[in-house]
Parts: C-alpha cells; structure tokens; sequence
C-alpha cells in the first residue's frame, strides 16, 4: 500500500503562484510514475501534469503547460507541482496519484482510471 498526503492550497490572487506537495510513505518502490490532477466544481476530475519516478520525464494537460511544473524528490518521496500565473479557471481540488504500472510512453499515465493511489486532495482557490 502506498499513502499519500498533499499539501499547499489555499487561496491566491489571478496571476499568482502556489506549490503543492504530495508525500508519499509505504510502498513507495512500487512507484512508477505519480501525477496531480483536479476537479472544479461541477466537473469531472481531469489530468493536470505527471512525472516518472526513475527518469524524471514530464507530461502536461495542454491547459497547464508553460505555467505549472511538476518535480519530484526520490529521497524525500515527494512530488511538487509548480503553480504560476494562475488563473481563475485553475480553482479546483487538487489530487496527487500514483501508479505502479510501467509504460514507456508516459502520456499513459494521464488516465486517472489507471492509477493506483490517490490523495484526499488539497483546495486551490484563485480569485479574479
């Protein structure tokens, strides 16, 4: 099993910044890939950025890329997310996940169906 902790919401003006942190305890060598994702209000849950865990290759939602940065720290088992130029369209909770499963093409791991862990979530807030 493998348990995972985020942390970092709250509430920040449009075109502010915010970091998440995910922490990861447990089973954490089984890890093959963590990502975030989230869910606004009235809408489905939807990928938001992942990274592999030996490599460190990165895939972004079109909607974040060049604003968020996903990164990881294999020591601390943890992965960040990079918030900036934030908008208030960003305002969901955000999910930390992780996957045991190896694909090589890590577009895969946008597939929330296909994770294995998640957190409970941590609330971003971006007001106009």
């Amino acid at each position: 099993q493998v348990q995972l902790v985020e942390s970092g919401g709250g509430l920040v003006q449009a075109g502010g910044s915010l970091r998440l942190s995910c922490a990861a305890s447990g089973r954490t060598f089984s890890i093959d890939a963590m990502g975030w994702f989230r869910q606004a209000p009235g809408k489905e849950r939807e990928f938001v950025a992942t990274i592999k865990r030996s490599g460190g290759s990165t895939y972004y939602a079109d909607s974040v890329k060049g604003r968020f940065t996903i990164s990881r720290d294999n020591a601390k088992n943890t992965v960040y997310l990079q918030m900036n130029s934030l908008k208030p369209e960003d305002t969901a909770v955000y999910f930390c996940a992780a996957d045991t499963t190896y694909y090589s093409d890590i577009s895969n791991y946008r597939d929330q169906y296909g994770m294995d862990y998640w957190g409970k979530g941590t609330l971003v807030t971006v007001s106009s």
